[in-house]
């Protein structure tokens, strides 16, 4: 059975930087493709970016390009997202899912993701 334990959220300036990382373990990582979403308060999880089986090709939403990275170390079994130049509308609960399936049309959908980490709170002060 697949887990996903992320780490790395707090609390930061606008303008700072934060990087999350998302520990899989139960099957082997290589194998899945993977992404991060994002809760804000009150509202819908909506998608952050997503990355294929081999780290090749990433997709992200557009109001984090240039400012996020995701990535991943197959051999540590990581997922990783980095996050410069933060901004108090990115605030949220972050979570990563996982999914055998590699299909990134549908990678903005949290419905196409079998697997999913409890998340890291990441909170930007203005």
């Amino acid at each position: 059975q697949v887990q996903l334990v992320e780490s790395g959220g707090g609390l930061v300036q606008a303008g700072g930087s934060l990087k999350l990382s998302c520990e899989f373990s139960g099957r082997s990582f290589r194998n899945y493709a993977a992404g991060w979403f994002r809760q804000p308060p009150g509202k819908d999880r909506e998608f952050v970016a997503g990355i294929r089986w081999s780290g090749m090709s990433t997709y992200y939403t557009d109001s984090v390009k240039g400012r996020f990275t995701i990535s991943r170390d197959n051999a540590k079994n990581t997922l990783y997202l980095q996050m410069n130049s933060l901004k108090p509308e990115d605030k949220a609960g972050y979570h990563c899912g996982a999914d055998r399936v590699e299909d990134p049309p549908n990678y903005h959908k949290s419905t196409f993701w079998n697997s999913w980490g409890r998340g890291t709170q990441v909170t930007v002060s203005s």
